[in-house]
């Protein structure tokens, strides 16, 4: 048996654990640079508040109704996500972190132990409201696919209060017959027209294809998507969650910059955000691309970029921030208003397979990365950082509507007054 614990509207959940003044109120969060909206509450969304509409063309609409509007607060949905996910990781021996608010578990040979799922799922619920106030659904299923299917089930199908189970013909045919094909895992909308048009609508309908059809017509991975949702597990976690192929960090502004140093500072910043991933998924680059621009609705419109290739690939953030100080020169320009840059690793290599050079010296030093991720890990990104990085604010993300750092700062600690 699968499960998948997912919380509900996770942002803007994140927002309410240390202000209980707005756990009754709709709760809307923005994007980088309060640009759009990413994160709407349930409560909001009974108000038909919708997902990535611009900010400036709704605002109206949220003071109206009173609508708590927050700015993106990472650091302080990384740390809730990790307390999360080491309470949900009590329930299971084999548990696989899926993203900043899913999670997967995986019972083998729980049967047992565990003999009423839904208990179990609750109990999940229960615990995970009680040590973080975040709301979570649970699905239990005998696939990953089934599993994450039962979860849409708890946290959007009426009558199952959170925690739904397909563990039999019955309960697998309600909860997919419910479903919109465009729900279920991989599938998507682009893929799902192409379902529609042949009549496939629902889950339930997908499930019903012959695998070897959808394979000839669509793809290998189609055809495990069948498989799946009739019980036959064709995923495991390598499968579920690939390493990327290309890693990037680009941003545009808070506002307009145009001095040489800030260009640097923010080309730097975004390198180290691209190292530090790097290391995460256990990759090394050999290219990188590093790019800014002005923005495309100004007059003079400026846009460069530029490949770096090392001699031997590298995850060392140094050494890239080397070679992006190697080509800066090539990708500012004097005059012009920068409106965005960004980072990019094209081309990675598993550290486990690394191509070597006979005639170039490795001045990787892992030891130290390893202590530089330590600490940042400890006690929150950019404690240590280089001092390319500068402490410039003006090309930092605009975060107009930011929630205080309840877990990173210590000057921002919730009081409580007894």
């Amino acid at each position: 048996m699968y499960a998948l614990v997912d919380a509900v509207s996770f942002y803007a959940s994140c927002e309410k654990v240390f202000d209980p003044s707005i756990r009754n109120r709709p709760v809307v969060v923005l994007t980088n640079n309060d640009g759009c909206i990413c994160a709407v509450c349930p409560i909001g969304r009974r108000l038909g508040i919708p997902k990535f509409k611009p900010y400036f063309q709704i605002k109206h609409f949220l003071a109206k109704h009173h609508v708590v509007v927050r700015s993106s607060n990472y650091e302080l949905y990384a740390d809730l996500s990790d307390k999360m996910m080491n309470v949900i990781g009590r329930f299971c021996d084999n548990q696989y972190v899926y993203s900043i608010d899913e999670s997967f578990l995986q019972f083998k040979n729980y049967n047992q132990i565990i003999n009423d799922w839904h208990k179990y799922g609750h109990e999940i619920r229960r615990a995970v409201w009680q040590e973080t106030r975040l709301p979570v659904g649970v699905g239990f299923g005998s696939t990953p696919t089934l599993a994450k299917a039962a979860n849409h089930a708890a946290k959007k199908l009426p009558g199952y209060n959170g925690v739904a189970v397909v563990d039999d013909v019955t309960s697998r045919k309600d909860i997919l017959s419910k479903m919109a094909v465009t729900d279920v895992w991989g599938i998507g909308s682009r893929l799902g027209k192409r379902l529609n048009v042949l009549g496939i609508n629902s889950a339930w309908d997908l499930a019903n294809q012959s695998p070897k059809t959808m394979r000839s017509q669509f793809s290998v991975m189609v055809e495990r998507t069948v498989n799946e949702l009739n019980g036959m597990v064709c995923l495991n976690w390598d499968e579920v969650k690939q390493a990327k192929k290309e890693i990037f960090s680009t941003r545009s502004f808070g506002q307009r910059i145009n001095e040489e140093h800030q260009l640097k500072a923010a080309l730097v910043s975004h390198g180290a955000i691209v190292g530090r991933k790097l290391r995460q998924q256990h990759s090394r680059v050999k290219r990188l691309v590093i790019s800014a621009a002005s923005s495309p609705h100004d007059d003079n419109y400026y846009h460069k970029s530029i490949i770096y290739e090392f001699l031997v690939a590298t995850d060392n953030t140094l050494s890239i921030a080397n070679a992006i100080s190697a080509v800066f020169d090539c990708v500012y320009a004097g005059g012009v208003n920068f409106y965005r840059c960004g980072v990019g690793a094209i081309e990675l290599e598993n550290t486990q397979f690394q191509q070597g050079d006979l005639f170039s010296l490795n001045e990787d030093d892992p030891e130290l990365m390893r202590c530089y991720d330590g600490i940042n890990n400890r006690y929150g990104n950019d404690t240590l950082q280089l001092a390319a990085q500068g402490k410039i604010d003006k090309w930092h993300m605009r975060r107009e509507f930011l929630s205080p750092s309840f877990t990173s700062k210590w000057r921002d600690i919730p009081k409580i007054s007894c």
